[in-house]
């Protein structure tokens, strides 16, 4: 903890110089020149699951295709390495910065460092504190709608269980975006049923292998539990392996419902041990060059250029599992 409190304190100090003699003006973004080829950085929080694997490597994909010059950092799961990292792009002049952040807050002065040395910032799957501004000091977000996809899976397991269900929650990662409004929208989509309730919450940080040991942790303390709702399709294959090993059938015993889309979630579904998961697209780099390409051409940017994301449950899972991550 205090390791990671000094690599914080000595990147923010960092961004409080590229702050103060950056080139920026403090109301508006900044310019991108148009050009044929861009150096970008890629800002990734973690590589430990296939949503992120996915993630990267569309992004690595697009630059590729385009010849762009990509500068890729993996923050290995540390807000403190990320802010870091993303001070070390601004030093190395790149055009463009995408960020993936870990978490809302702390990334916070990496992003206005980038912007008043004049270096545009586009954030990928997760927001930012909202003391950062989209359109003032960062061009945009890109990604899902997370408290949509939560309000989504809570409609799903309200008409999968007639409005009765005793649920544990497993939450992604403390701090972060998704885990915040994934649980705000199914909260929100249960608030009208009165036999809906979340009787233990608990993150398993978007991890299989945490997933598991929580949800056994919770199972124990709940065994009249009827649903788990996970964040994401790893922890709620975690949730599967305890169930089976607490002796359950996930999907008759406990109703498992989760958010993602991945190749192993749908596979679930499929056998009968996942019940949904809501689709949380991963593959966002080409959205990004596009973005990239259209601000520099001059073209107005929306402040969040919405994912696409569909719903799969025993309807269509079968279907996708060849095409998915």
């Amino acid at each position: 903890m205090k390791r990671d409190y000094l690599m914080i304190t000595a990147s923010l100090s960092l961004a409080a110089v590229a702050y103060m003699f950056g080139t920026a003006a403090a109301d508006e973004l900044p310019k991108l020149k148009e050009k044929k080829n861009y150096k970008v950085g890629f800002s990734q929080t973690e590589s430990n699951n296939p949503w992120r694997l996915a993630e990267t490597q569309s992004v690595k994909d697009e630059a590729a295709k385009r010849g762009d010059q990509l500068v890729y950092t993996d923050a290995a799961g540390s807000a403190a390495k990320q802010v870091a990292d993303v001070n070390s792009m601004i030093a190395q002049g790149v055009d463009v910065i995408l960020l993936a952040p870990r978490e809302e807050k702390p990334l916070v002065p990496a992003v206005m460092a980038a912007k008043k040395a004049g270096i545009l910032v586009i954030l990928l799957d997760r927001r930012v504190d909202p003391v950062a501004k989209p359109g003032v000091d960062y061009l945009t977000f890109i990604g899902s709608d997370f408290v949509d996809e939560g309000k989504r899976a809570a409609d799903w397991l309200a008409k999968k269980t007639n409005g009765k269900a005793t649920i544990i929650e497993l939450q992604g990662t403390t701090g972060s975006s998704p885990a915040n409004d994934r649980h705000t929208g199914f909260v929100e989509g249960i608030k009208d049923h009165p036999d809906m309730k979340i009787v233990a919450s608990q993150t398993g940080d978007f991890a299989r292998d945490k997933g598991r040991q929580v949800a056994e942790t919770l199972l124990q303390a709940h065994p009249d539990a009827t649903a788990i709702y996970a964040h994401n399709d790893e922890m709620a294959l975690g949730a599967i392996a305890a169930l089976e090993a607490a002796g359950k059938k996930p999907g008759s015993d406990v109703i498992v419902i989760s958010i993602d889309g991945e190749k192993d979630g749908l596979q679930a579904i499929a056998d009968g041990k996942l019940a949904c998961s809501v689709e949380c697209n991963p593959r966002l780099g080409k959205k990004a060059f596009e973005v990239i390409d259209k601000y520099a051409k001059g073209e107005k940017i929306p402040t969040w250029v919405k994912s696409d994301d569909r719903l799969f449950d025993d309807s269509n899972a079968k279907e996708n599992v060849a095409t998915a991550y």
